[in-house]
């Protein structure tokens, strides 16, 4: 059957959700109509303000389990979302159909981790239409039903839960209304912006935009503003009216963080005006994307860009390689460090170890934290502990539930953006799941590593790490360069260098012609003497021969 809400391609691909999808379902039962508005939301951690913002729009919501699955984190993480909004919930079991399906322990963890009742919990299953029926009604039975226009009173209120960007439309705000009504014409505005706008069109999804003439308190749809910047339109924000504004916004708006930072350049050098395009077009579909011009003296041109997590910057790169033919290499995954300088006990933000400022003008820095929630099957609980003790993190809480293990932690960010979810997958088997959220700063010793090729600093694969791992993580920097930079017709020095102090060396080997190959007969010193012509040709060509690094160089960085 063919999909509507995973519309996009990646999506289709990869089986996951990257953008919420609204759609407005009429249901009848016995002689009455019910209008139910879904929205399908993100799972993962990377999404996790757009879903606490569709959270916000809805009376109640649905939390979806697995049955070959069972409980992950981003279950948990999403049910106390839920729980925070004061929502109705009402939990699924899904792909009961399933042969590898395991309801039964499924139900049990519901119960232990949430304290759900084994008659709360329905089964269903969405590809057979198993139970789907007897949830519908469920929804109509125990989700109460948003207050009317008359009911709400008071003037325009409505949320902004998402925004998306139309060539003829403009932005098109996707909103619930709270309180009063609009139509098409009405004069409206963004409250965190004051920016002003008349309403070009209204309507609602099926899934598909469908106009209407008006959308009234409690109703979902959408209003065309005729805007061409998308971020104007912000997530969470409150929309009104421009005549009778509401005095009080709605609660929770904040601009999405970006968590982690990368540089992207073209692979050729002409590309950089299309990337520059790209990025402009993609952002009117994704507002939480950040991106500012950088510039490298061996990349050349190309933009640091802010994102929400891994999982959103892979998307991303894909999604500007597929659809804009684009060809692009990636600097190594950063996070935003502070940095206290001495004077005036100033402080900075530094994203890239290029904005790393002298040593010496420091006071004190301190590295973004997370908190990490694991969940695992009992069988492999040593193995994480020991994985998660290898990354500096720190043991807050653990609890049972039935044959699974709930850990939490605090890790610093940049231990967790290291290939420490594949470390995970690996350690369990692919069993255990997470999900994390942004903590606070804390002190750390934190340092920059340089790396010098033929004794010149190449500055994009420079690496910012505490002191205590700045050792190990300079030997595994240098054998990894070793592996991927091509062999050049001189010999070529790998230093890894903290400071002054070089932490470690590799060499790249020259290529070496016979020369003494065609040399047939006389004694030893003529091929000496060879040998020698051909070492001052090597020496001549280390001072003035360039480095030919190709892209792999750089990409093969991108899970240090």
């Amino acid at each position: 059957t063919q999909r509507l809400l995973d519309s996009n391609p990646i999506e289709q691909e990869r089986g996951i959700t990257i953008k919420l999808a609204p759609v407005r379902l009429t249901y009848h039962l016995g002689s009455n109509i019910y209008y139910l508005n879904l929205i399908d939301t993100p799972g993962h951690v990377d999404f996790s303000y757009e879903v606490s913002r569709s959270l916000a729009a809805c009376e109640g919501a649905l939390l979806l389990v697995d049955a070959t699955q069972g409980i992950q984190a981003q279950t948990l993480s999403n049910a106390y979302k839920a729980l925070s909004a004061n929502l109705e919930i009402i939990p699924v079991i899904n792909k009961i159909d399933l042969a590898a399906a395991e309801v039964d322990l499924v139900t049990k963890q519901l119960n232990e981790a949430l304290g759900f009742k084994k008659e709360e919990i329905k089964l269903i299953s969405a590809k057979t239409g198993a139970g789907v029926k007897d949830l519908l009604q469920e929804i109509i039975k125990r989700v109460p039903p948003p207050p009317t226009a008359s009911a709400a009173g008071g003037p325009l209120k409505a949320l902004v839960f998402n925004s998306v960007y139309d060539t003829h439309l403009g932005v098109v705000a996707y909103v619930r209304l709270f309180a009063g009504s609009l139509k098409k014409g009405d004069e409206l505005m963004f409250l965190s912006n004051r920016h002003q706008f008349t309403a070009e069109a209204v309507g609602y999804f099926l899934p598909a935009r469908h106009l209407t003439e008006n959308l009234s308190s409690g109703e979902v749809g959408f209003v065309a503003t005729g805007l061409k910047n998308i971020s104007l339109a912000r997530v969470g924000d409150t929309l009104t009216s421009t005549d009778t504004p509401t005095d009080s916004p709605l609660p929770g708006y904040r601009e999405p963080k970006p968590m982690v930072f990368m540089d992207l350049y073209p692979s050729e050098s002409g590309d950089f005006i299309k990337l520059k395009s790209a990025l402009e077009k993609l952002r009117l579909v994704d507002a939480s994307l950040n991106y500012s011009p950088v510039g490298s003296p061996v990349l050349g041109s190309g933009f640091k860009i802010g994102f929400q997590g891994l999982l959103h910057a892979e998307i991303v790169q894909e999604r500007l390689e597929r659809e804009f033919d684009l060809e692009l290499i990636s600097t190594s995954p950063a996070v935003e460090y502070q940095v206290e300088l001495n004077k005036n006990h100033q402080l900075m933000a530094v994203r890239s170890p290029a904005e790393f400022p002298d040593p010496t003008l420091i006071n004190l820095t301190r590295e973004p934290v997370a908190s990490m929630t694991i969940f695992t099957p009992k069988d492999y609980l040593g193995s994480v502990l020991t994985l998660c003790q290898n990354y500096r993190s720190t043991l807050t809480d653990q609890q049972f539930f039935g044959n699974q293990v709930k850990l939490s932690y605090d890790i610093p960010l940049q231990e967790l953006i290291s290939g420490f979810f594949n470390q995970l997958k690996s350690a369990t088997s692919g069993f255990a799941s997470l999900d994390w959220q942004w903590l606070d700063y804390r002190t750390a010793d934190v340092v920059k590593l340089t790396v010098l090729l033929n004794r010149e600093e190449i500055e994009p694969l420079g690496v910012l790490t505490v002191r205590d791992k700045a050792d190990r993580l300079a030997k595994d920097l240098a054998v990894k360069l070793k592996k991927v930079i091509p062999r050049q017709q001189f010999e070529l020095p790998i230093q890894v260098a903290l400071g002054g102090k070089i932490l470690a060396r590799e060499t790249v080997k020259a290529f070496r012609k016979d020369v003494t190959a065609k040399l047939y007969g006389g004694d030893r010193t003529r091929a000496m003497k060879l040998l020698e012509k051909q070492k001052k040709g090597k020496k001549r060509l280390k001072r003035i021969g360039s480095l030919n690094l190709p892209q792999e160089v750089f990409r093969a960085l991108v899970q240090q």
